[in-house]
């Protein structure tokens, strides 16, 4: 008897609908959230918050700040995973949008270094850490909450939550690209925080939005029979292991690019090319377009081919675009640089993240797959993803040039291309009971 037996074709369907329209919006929002801030540091937060640093080395201390979200997010991850596969997956989403909404509308009001001097950073981080601990575990109850109601069609539905990613992506960038617009002393003083206040608002219609989510089968089925654990975290450690370091393998090459393609270029093009900060923030926001298209397609064709074969797809992809991507942002030109960043994010990026959304709960039970999704994706997220746009900028001052970026790229990917191959194939079967 399946945990769905019962319910009507088309009360499944609608409810399947919804739980998708809700878990993506929501993890639009929390993407927007998390992202203005790495466009920000970027481009103001080393002038308003590490003034006293030269230029580049603010940059860096921006940045490192902007790592402090990614190495909260395993922490987070752990903790709310752990009340997740206690509590539910619906109580957690919400928790989580009442953090980062928060987190990320108070950076928006911080004074700034010129007004309280090292208090400003020291804030700084302790809201980026807030920030982090939300997303640590609203990504995972997403995918989790969509996996558990899609039934055999989970790479399909499950990609439909990771446009959330490419929403924020282009919501972020686009609306700073619109504050950049005005005079600049107008952006350093007021125009880089309205990005930041706009949250309040996006974080409220997210937050009713999830309050009518209704709670998953798989769950409803632990509940009922009292295989509840106590302690899931430490079970995905003693028992799960196998696939919590699995997860973080098949993670660290599409996070890292995640934040290469979206943050590190920006630096790139306008710190060492001397590149309008206009046309890298359009570029960047083309390619979040098309992969409004492309996750889906990717996410479907799981379904069809398998997770294995896109992600190897995307492995393979990631090496031999790893040099031409930088050989297109070196001719200063517009339109090749908006072509190269489409082409790399659709190669890269969306065959990886399309069907990671179902890969990742499905390698592990019902019990645990909250716990295993947070910490197998957060935790790679800190390794590679927070940590990418500082080791990216921290190579380009060292060699003075792009070619170490591109062989960390490298290195990134063949991580994944292993890890990929020790994974067993999860596309076919149901979830784990």
């Amino acid at each position: 008897m399946t945990v769905t037996a019962g319910v009507s074709g088309a009360a499944e369907r609608s409810t399947t609908a919804h739980v998708v329209w809700a878990s993506a919006l929501g993890t639009a929002i929390e993407w927007y959230d998390f992202l203005i801030y790495g466009t920000a540091a970027a481009l103001v937060l080393n002038k308003l918050f590490f003034p006293s640093f030269d230029p580049f080395v603010g940059t860096l201390a921006a940045f490192s700040t902007y790592a402090v979200g990614f190495v909260a997010r395993p922490i987070g991850g752990a903790i709310i995973g752990h009340y997740g596969d206690r509590l539910g997956r619906k109580r957690m989403l919400v928790a989580t949008m009442i953090a980062m909404g928060l987190g990320t509308f108070l950076i928006g009001c911080l004074p700034t270094y010129s007004q309280i001097g090292v208090w400003a950073p020291i804030l700084l981080v302790i809201l980026r850490f807030i920030q982090g601990i939300g997303l640590g575990g609203e990504w995972s109850g997403a995918v989790v909450m969509v996996a558990e109601h899609a039934g055999g069609r989970r790479g399909l539905y499950g990609s439909l939550v990771q446009i959330g990613f490419p929403v924020g992506v282009a919501a972020s960038t686009g609306i700073f690209g619109l504050m950049t617009q005005l005079p600049e002393a107008d952006f350093l003083s007021w125009g880089w925080r309205v990005p930041f206040w706009i949250s309040i608002v996006l974080v409220g219609i997210g937050f009713i939005v999830r309050l009518r989510l209704a709670e998953t089968p798989h769950f409803k089925e632990v509940v009922e029979r009292k295989e509840v654990l106590a302690q899931p975290v430490w079970e995905v450690l003693r028992s799960d292991w196998r696939s919590f370091l699995l997860a973080i393998g098949i993670t660290v090459s599409e996070v890292g690019l995640a934040y290469l393609l979206t943050v590190f270029v920006v630096v790139y093009a306008t710190a060492k090319l001397g590149i309008p900060r206009q046309v890298i923030l359009n570029a960047v926001v083309y390619a979040a377009i098309v992969e409004f298209a492309t996750l889906p397609l990717a996410g479907w064709l799981s379904d069809i081919f398998g997770r294995k074969a896109l992600y190897l797809a995307g492995g393979v992809f990631t090496v031999a675009l790893a040099f031409p991507l930088f050989w297109f942002l070196d001719t200063r030109d517009p339109v090749l640089i908006s072509v190269a960043l489409v082409v790399t994010m659709t190669l890269t990026h969306a065959l990886l993240f399309g069907p990671k959304a179902a890969f990742m709960p499905e390698l592990f039970r019902t019990k645990v797959r909250y716990s295993g999704a947070s910490l197998g994706a957060n935790v790679a997220a800190a390794l590679s993803g927070g940590f990418s746009p500082l080791i990216a900028t921290a190579l380009l001052a060292w060699a003075g040039a792009y070619w170490p970026v591109s062989l960390y790229i490298i290195a990134l990917s063949i991580i994944t291309i292993i890890a990929t191959l020790m994974t067993p194939e999860t596309a076919r079967g149901p979830l784990k009971s």
